[in-house]
């Protein structure tokens, strides 16, 4: 094999080389872009195959996936003087490759940089009970704030969360004071409206138990309640209304309860009738012109001495 031969085949290995290197293939997800003489096309690249021409078209991959990346955890004071330790994820990809490559160096470098000013200067501005209580509505605006910074390299930002927020524990300590504290204020209104709604049920159970009846009734239910368990003594109140005929009837001598006379029964009338006269006035004279009856009087009572 001459010089001549061995200068051919190199020649043919090198277009062959250079013939394959046009050749190109881009994935689903991957878009070029496109320098030809230093000058990008507007049509960007891909997906699948496609040819450049060497030595004149140089290329640039971009991802159009989106990208998730944490955000480091960055140190900040609440606008209420709290010291506090946050960290985010956000999530973004890129729209337009040609101004992810034009417009910025490194559109992931770039984002992640941008994500953590706007966290710090965002935060610093809000209480410690907001960055608690309302994250939704800080995720919101720290992805709004994001997006309109990245929105001229051509990356969209669709979401940034809060993952963590770590606060002293000298303040978590006061916050769990607080948070008893608020606890025991709850409980004692709770108990102070019960007091208050069960003392008007009783005012209404009183209302309704206004009969001696009623209230009878209710002593027994009271009673059965007590007595269900079988391991409580019961001292019962028995009113003097029940034992009064009884205790009238005693004849005080030890031999126990005797029958009432006639004689004895008459004079309690009598008494009574006086006692009512008394309270009411006398009898008849409510009405005017009346006579009053001066015939002869009853007989008297045979037992009468």
């Amino acid at each position: 094999m001459g010089f001549a031969t061995i200068a051919v085949v190199v020649v043919v290995l090198i277009v062959v080389a250079i013939a394959l290197s046009a050749l190109k293939i881009v994935k689903e997800y991957e878009r070029c872009v496109i320098f030809r003489l230093g000058r990008v096309r507007e049509q960007v690249a891909g997906p699948g195959f496609f040819i450049l021409i060497p030595f004149v078209d140089n290329m640039v991959k971009v991802d159009l996936r989106t990208i998730t990346m944490d955000v480091p955890p960055q140190d900040l004071i609440t606008r209420d003087n709290v010291p506090a330790r946050v960290n985010a994820v956000i999530y973004f990809r890129v729209f337009d490759p040609n101004r992810s490559v034009l417009e910025v160096e490194n559109h992931v470098l770039a984002t992640s940089q941008i994500s953590q000013t706007t966290l710090r200067s965002v935060l610093g501005q809000k209480d410690l009970d907001d960055l608690l209580a309302n994250r939704e509505a800080i995720n919101e605006e720290l992805q709004r704030i994001i997006d309109d910074q990245t929105d001229p390299w051509g990356v969209k930002v669709s979401a940034v969360e809060i993952k963590d927020v770590e606060i002293p524990q000298q303040m978590q300590r006061a916050m769990a004071r607080q948070a008893e504290s608020e606890r025991e204020r709850r409980a004692k209104i709770i108990a102070a409206e019960g007091e208050f709604q069960a003392s008007e049920r009783l005012r209404q159970a009183a209302d309704r138990l206004n009969s001696p009846t009623a209230l009878q009734l209710r002593l027994f239910q009271t009673m059965n309640e007590i007595a269900a368990e079988q391991n409580s003594t019961i001292i019962l109140p028995v009113p003097t209304d029940l034992i009064r005929p009884y205790l009238n009837t005693y004849n005080g001598s030890g031999d126990g309860y005797r029958q009432e006379t006639p004689k004895e029964r008459h004079e309690h009338e009598r008494e009574a009738e006086r006692l009512y006269e008394q309270a009411v006035g006398e009898p008849g004279t409510e009405t005017l012109g009346a006579t009053p009856d001066t015939t002869s009087q009853s007989p008297a009572d045979p037992d009468t001495p």
